[in-house]
C-alpha cells in the first residue's frame, strides 16, 4: 500500500531552474494563456508542490503538482516560485498529482488514463488505485481492461462522453465482424442515439482502418469490413417509423372525433331515431355509449 505523503507546513521560495519535471504534459494554449494572465494580474493563488531529491539527479526538487503555474511564472519572467516541499517517493508523487487534478477537475482525459496505466504498471492493484484516487473500483477495473488492450481511441471517447463505457467494453471484447452488432444493440437500447451514434460509427471506422491508438496507421485493411452506413440507415428507418406512427395516430384521432360528432348529431335527429325504431334498432350498446363519453372527456 502507498504510504501517506508527509507535508511540511512552510512555503519556500525556490529557484525554478532547480526543479525537474518528470512527466511534462501538453496543455491547451488558450487555457495556459488565461492562467498566465490570471497570475500576472492577481498573483499566484496556490504554491506549487515539489519533493526533495538527491543533488546527483541534476536538480534539487522534482515537481509534484503545478506544472502550468510554474511555466506561467517563467513566461512572466520570474526565476523563483513559492513551493510547498514534501517528502514523497516516485509513486507517491504520481498519486498526489492524480488526486489533485481529479479534485480540481482540470486533468485532461488522456492524462488520467495514462496515470492509471502507470500505477498499474508499478504493481498497484485496481483496489489500491480506487482507494487512493477516489475513483470507483468498477471504473478503474473496466478502464484498466481498455488500457491493457491498447484501446486509446475508445478510452478517449469514454472520457469525453462520446461513448458509454459499457459500449466501449463490448467493442473491445467483440470480434471485428461483431462490432456492427455491438453498435446496433447500443442503438436499440438507447445508449447511443443521434450525434453520439454517428460519432461512435466514425470512431469505430477509424479504429478498424488505422488501429486502436490515436494517430496510428495500418498497412493492411481488416479482413472483415463494416457494412456501409448500416447504422445510419437503421437510425433513419427508426425515425421514419416513429413519424409514421405519429401520423397514423393523428389520423385515427381525427376519424374518431368526426365519428363521435356525427353520431351525436344523428342521435339528436328525430327522423333518424324514428327510422331506427322502425327497424327495431331502438337501443345502443353500452360500449359505444361509454366510448362516446370518453371521447368527449
Amino acid at each position: 500500500m502507498v504510504t501517506e505523503v508527509e507535508m511540511q507546513d512552510e512555503v519556500q521560495i525556490i529557484p525554478i531552474a532547480a526543479i525537474m519535471v518528470e512527466n511534462p504534459r501538453e496543455r491547451s494554449e488558450k487555457t495556459f494563456r488565461a492562467l498566465v494572465d490570471s497570475i500576472g494580474k492577481v498573483g499566484l493563488k496556490k504554491p506549487i508542490t515539489v519533493a526533495r531529491v538527491d543533488e546527483e539527479a541534476g536538480a534539487a526538487w522534482r515537481l509534484v503538482c503545478g506544472q502550468g503555474r510554474m511555466e506561467a511564472y517563467v513566461v512572466l519572467g520570474e526565476t523563483h516560485i513559492p513551493a510547498i516541499v514534501v517528502e514523497a517517493s516516485e509513486v507517491e508523487r504520481l498519486l498526489r498529482s492524480v488526486i489533485e487534478n481529479i479534485a480540481r477537475r482540470q486533468q485532461r482525459p488522456l492524462e488520467l488514463l495514462q496515470d492509471i496505466a502507470v500505477l498499474r504498471d508499478r504493481g498497484y492493484s485496481d483496489q489500491d488505485i480506487a482507494e487512493k484516487t477516489g475513483l470507483s473500483l468498477s471504473y478503474v477495473h473496466e478502464i484498466g481492461e481498455l488500457i491493457a488492450n491498447g484501446e486509446e481511441r475508445l478510452l478517449i471517447a469514454v472520457e469525453t462522453g462520446q461513448m458509454p463505457l459499457s459500449v466501449a467494453l463490448y467493442i473491445t471484447r467483440a470480434e471485428e465482424k461483431d462490432v456492427q452488432s455491438a453498435l446496433e444493440a447500443a442503438y436499440v437500447s438507447g445508449e447511443l442515439r443521434g450525434k453520439k451514434l454517428l460519432e461512435a460509427r466514425r470512431l469505430v471506422e477509424l479504429r478498424q482502418r488505422h488501429g486502436k491508438q490515436r494517430g496510428a496507421t495500418r498497412t493492411r485493411q481488416p479482413k472483415v469490413g463494416m457494412t456501409s452506413a448500416a447504422l445510419v440507415r437503421a437510425y433513419r428507418a427508426e425515425a421514419e417509423r416513429q413519424q409514421d406512427m405519429i401520423r397514423r395516430a393523428q389520423a385515427t384521432r381525427s376519424s374518431l372525433l368526426f365519428l363521435d360528432a356525427a353520431f351525436q348529431s344523428l342521435l339528436k335527429d328525430e327522423n333518424f331515431l324514428t327510422l331506427l325504431r322502425a327497424e327495431g334498432l331502438d337501443s345502443v350498446p353500452r360500449m359505444i355509449v361509454e366510448g362516446l363519453q370518453e371521447a368527449r372527456a
